[in-house]
């Protein structure tokens, strides 16, 4: 065997092996003997099946066994060569080349290693900003929607319009093609008008009923709509208003609803109420600064100041992820395009390079980060916050959970969450990064 490694740059070695025929089969047949030990085979005592009966029967999956170990002997070979440790490479690594010949296996791959990142100095880039102020009137609004989500529903006596606030006690029943579908009827539904609770253009088509009329209600279900055989469809909704109701919304705070908006607390108070409003402003405020601004703008600082060679595999598994979630915005005509050539595709994959290498550079840049500052996720935190989603969406958790593991994907789930844990930590006031207060 063959094997000739050199050296992209410090996380990218190519590697060129030729492997001659005589030993691939040398490796078969070694995979045969081993396999007719513990082989059984009617007519041969198991342990005892001759090796060319192993080889005649599974020639085709032995051969395909030793062509895997082939590749892992080259990739050990490799990473000696390169100075490395197998524990150093990072992803799988990417075959470009695997030739069977008369005489030969020829095999070109790319074999790629975790970057060494130095991120000393990113505190100077973290940036100043002033903690956002929590005024009165913010805390007003915030407690006047806890009072009215908490005010009961009161019949409205007065003869008058259905308006957008108002909420609307109807029976419906939906038609697509003058037929109903299933799903598409209710007696007695309740629904805020304004909420958006409904399909585009159905709340809008209810406003200046009265109690007792009947309208047809005319919409088109989104091109995105969760039940597909609905999805862009234009549908008459047939409505009959039954009563409009409000919420009376209490000029004050009694002591049972302060009771009902803080069940934990002993002696609940309208000033500790406030407090806890204020908090919770806060830290929505702080969230969103974060998210808008702060991470932002840290990140491309963070990206500009480190340089470090990326892996290529990383940097190709990053553009595929970019192409694919860009498939969807495609027209006809360039799906087309890309399905019948290939040379296109590989065009249009470079048009996200740049921004795959940032997004790979800056991923191994919070992996440091977290690993400099003692930034951990347990699994546990992560099988909690699929719960949690799965709770949200009225899923099964385990199977969430299972579907989650299936797919890959709870290493970047777990990624994201350090993430998130990072910057929040990294920008609290703790840091005193916080220097003024400026009022919004």
């Amino acid at each position: 065997m063959q094997i000739d490694s050199k050296q992209l740059d410090s996380v990218n070695v190519e590697v060129n092996a030729k492997v001659s025929n005589d030993e691939v089969k040398a490796k078969v047949e070694k995979l045969a003997k081993q396999a007719s030990k513990s082989m059984k085979v009617d007519g041969f005592r198991k342990g005892h099946v001759p090796t060319a009966v192993v080889l005649k029967r599974y020639e085709k999956e032995l051969t395909g066994d030793a062509e895997q170990e082939i590749l892992r002997d080259i990739v050990n070979e490799a990473v000696k060569q390169a100075g490395k440790k197998a524990d150093d490479i990072i992803g799988e690594p990417s075959v470009s080349k695997f030739d069977k010949n008369d005489d030969s296996l020829d095999v070109e791959m790319t074999v790629s290693f975790k970057p060494n990142v130095d991120v000393s100095g990113y505190e100077e880039l973290i940036p100043d900003f002033a903690t956002p102020r929590v005024l009165k009137k913010d805390i007003d609004e915030k407690k006047n929607e806890l009072l009215k989500m908490m005010a009961p529903l009161e019949k409205v006596e007065a003869d008058r319009e259905l308006a957008n606030g108002d909420f609307a006690k109807f029976d419906f029943e939906g038609f697509v093609d003058g037929e109903a579908f299933d799903g598409g009827k209710a007696e007695g539904y309740v629904l805020e008008i304004g909420s958006g609770q409904f399909i585009p253009g159905f709340e809008d088509g209810m406003v200046g009923l009265k109690v007792g009329q009947e309208r047809d209600v005319e919409v088109k279900f989104p091109d995105n709509y969760g039940a597909a055989h609905l999805a862009g469809k234009p549908a008459v909704f047939k409505v009959k208003l039954l009563e409009i109701q409000e919420r009376k919304v209490p000029e004050n705070i009694d002591e049972q609803t302060l009771k009902a908006i803080m069940p934990n607390e002993e002696n609940p108070t309208e000033e500790l109420l406030e407090e806890r409003i204020k908090d919770q402003i806060r830290q929505e405020k702080i969230f969103n600064l974060i998210s808008e601004e702060l991470k932002p703008k840290f990140a491309e600082a963070v990206v500009e100041k480190f340089h470090f060679d990326i892996p290529k595999n990383i940097v190709e598994q990053e553009i595929d992820m970019q192409f694919r979630n860009a498939w969807a915005g495609f027209s006809e005509e360039e799906m087309k395009t890309f399905r019948e050539d290939r040379d296109a595709v590989v065009k249009k994959r470079d048009e996200y390079r740049e921004d795959a290498q940032k997004s790979v550079r800056l991923t191994f840049i919070i992996d440091e980060l977290a690993r400099v500052r003692n930034v951990k996720i347990s699994d546990q935190e992560v099988v909690q916050a699929v719960y949690f989603e799965a709770y949200r969406s009225g899923r099964d958790p385990k199977q969430h959970l299972e579907m989650y593991r299936a797919q890959g994907m709870l290493p970047a789930i777990k990624m994201s969450m350090i993430e998130e844990k990072l910057f929040n930590e990294m920008f609290n006031k703790e840091d005193k990064k916080a220097k003024k207060e400026k009022a919004e």
